[in-house]
């Protein structure tokens, strides 16, 4: 199985986000910019897939804000291989908690979804899952581009929010938190290729 890593957004260069918005300013706590957490996150999984001997291809390496069309045509190229895309971001907009997004439709990325909802909930049992149980899972359904365009299972996930001070504080800007963050993507990671590679 490969997994294909996507870490949403830009992330820095000499200082400068190479995103525009997509960033909290916690004043004298710090600012949280999302393209920084993507590609930690993205690094930590890199570094234990590493260790455990599973494929992976990082699709957007670059700190600069590659664009959603390179992103998916790079996936792509993988498209004959049994693999799935997972794209890792983090929200905004006043909330808690975290989500997993498919394309519409049920296929097997809304399987890796619901794994995926089973192993965020044995880390943050107490942290809400943002769930949508209209088409009898738990994933949202959305027409993001890099789900809708890619030829392979797809998930995004959404980890927690920026904008919330106690997950910005004592989750995403913790490592600790960070943490959790990459060992409930990698036991997802190892359940997807036992159960449906």
């Amino acid at each position: 199985m490969l997994v294909l890593l996507d870490n949403g957004h830009g992330g820095l260069v000499n200082g400068s986000y190479q995103t525009a918005g997509k960033r909290i300013d916690w004043g004298d706590e710090g600012i949280i910019y999302e393209g920084e957490f993507n590609r930690a996150i993205v690094n930590g999984i890199i570094e234990q897939l590493t260790k455990l001997k599973i494929n992976y291809v990082n699709i957007a390496p670059e700190y600069r804000d590659v664009n959603l069309y390179t992103r998916v045509n790079r996936a792509n190229k993988y498209a004959n291989e049994d693999c799935f895309f997972l794209s890792v971001h983090s929200n905004a907009g006043g909330g808690e908690g975290s989500e997993v997004f498919t394309y519409y439709g049920e296929t097997l990325s809304d399987q890796i979804a619901t794994i995926w909802g089973e192993e965020y909930q044995k880390y943050f049992p107490d942290k809400p899952l943002r769930t949508d149980y209209l088409d009898g899972d738990l994933d949202k359904e959305a027409n993001f581009y890099v789900l809708r365009k890619t030829l392979m299972p797809a998930i995004l996930t959404e980890n927690f929010f920026m904008d919330n001070y106690e997950e910005y504080s004592q989750i995403l800007n913790a490592s600790s938190g960070r943490d959790k963050i990459i060992n409930y993507h990698i036991n997802t990671i190892l359940r997807v290729q036992k159960e449906l590679f």
